[in-house]
């Protein structure tokens, strides 16, 4: 009886120290969390909320730093910075996540500083801005997603744009270049390339194959894997999303050149050194596997722009052969170009 009085005793004691402990670590925790709070930067980017939300979380888990990003588009984008630059504005970004042609337009205004890093120098100079105003992260091409059923019939791959327009006996799906802004881009980059006439030319020569121009970006990749159509001009983030479910479809790289959007960061003008020191680590995280995982965990399937990763040296077709021409159009321009494309190319008669 006394052997068990003393192991309660004892237990007891080691209960009241192991609580006590415990009070002691957590009040200790919570005064160095005070001490310490979460480290917090904004940014502005382009790219859709579920993207953005990913990159955000997984950075936060990791490095106990949040990154805020406020959804805006290309023009508000700029004006934003265009606010902060030249006026008081509290609510400052520190980062932009975007598209080169609004990355180069705010490098053009002074919104943005020059940096680089270990990292950002491995980037290739097509995916940079030549005095280091932004850096290029990702890139989404535009392919030929092919029903695997149509190549084993057909000996004579249609891999270039100038093969496609020989193609009799092919059934041909693409997004409308007036419902998505990378199918727009396409045709912008060809007439940068080849000059308009011969860009709606080749147009033109695509147009009878046609089978439908579809509202979505995915949706040409999802007809090209039923079989509805023979292959699909569409661009490679959906593509592989639909191959990684499994759908009978094989992708062919342009081999006389493709456009893409590119994505990259930048640092924003006139913000704290600190802020710009988190900035600059974010951009460079964005530029590892680990990010790339994060995203493809997600579904989310961009081409990094990091020859250093494992991703990038994996990945088969990464000596993608992309148009040199940027094309960058005004706004009104481009709806000239996007009118006398529905002219032309779509509705032409004869």
């Amino acid at each position: 009886m006394k052997r068990y009085t003393l192991f309660i005793i004892v237990t007891a004691l080691l209960v009241s120290i192991i609580a006590a402990g415990s009070a002691y670590l957590a009040s200790s925790d919570s005064s160095r969390t005070l001490r310490h709070p979460m480290q917090e930067i904004t940014a502005y980017t382009s790219l859709p909320a579920e993207i953005a939300a990913v990159l955000s979380e997984e950075y936060e888990r990791e490095y106990h730093i949040r990154v805020s990003f406020v959804q805006l588009s290309p023009e508000q984008i700029l004006n934003r910075l265009r606010e902060q630059a030249f006026e008081e504005n509290d609510g400052k970004a520190a980062l932009v996540l975007t598209d080169r042609e609004t990355l180069d337009r705010a490098a053009a205004a002074g919104y943005l500083v020059p940096y680089i890093s270990e990292k950002s120098d491995q980037v290739a100079d097509t995916f940079r801005h030549p005095d280091r105003y932004w850096t290029g992260v990702w890139y989404d091409p535009v392919v030929f997603a092919v029903n695997q059923d149509y190549l084993r019939t057909h000996l004579d791959l249609p891999n270039s744009w100038q093969l496609l327009t020989q193609q009799r006996d092919i059934r041909i799906g693409t997004t409308d270049f007036m419902a998505a802004d990378a199918s727009s881009n396409l045709l912008y980059s060809m007439i940068a390339e080849y000059g308009d006439q011969r860009a709606f030319e080749i147009w033109r020569k695509i147009q009878p194959n046609i089978m439908q121009y579809s509202k979505y970006l995915h949706t040409p990749v999802r007809q090209a894997g039923m079989g509805e159509v023979d292959l699909s001009v569409a661009v490679l983030s959906e593509t592989l999303r639909y191959i990684h479910d499994e759908y009978p479809i094989r992708i062919l790289y342009p081999i006389d050149g493709t456009s893409a959007v590119i994505y990259g960061t930048g640092i924003a003008f006139r913000v704290s050194e600190r802020d710009a020191h988190t900035a600059e680590s974010f951009a460079d995280w964005l530029l590892t596997d680990e990010a790339q995982t994060a995203l493809a965990q997600h579904r989310f399937y961009f081409l990094t722009t990091n020859p250093m990763t494992l991703s990038y040296q994996m990945f088969a077709g990464k000596n993608i052969n992309i148009f040199k021409s940027r094309p960058y159009f005004s706004k009104e321009e481009k709806e000239i170009l996007l009118d006398r494309w529905v002219k032309e190319v779509r509705f032409h008669e004869g």
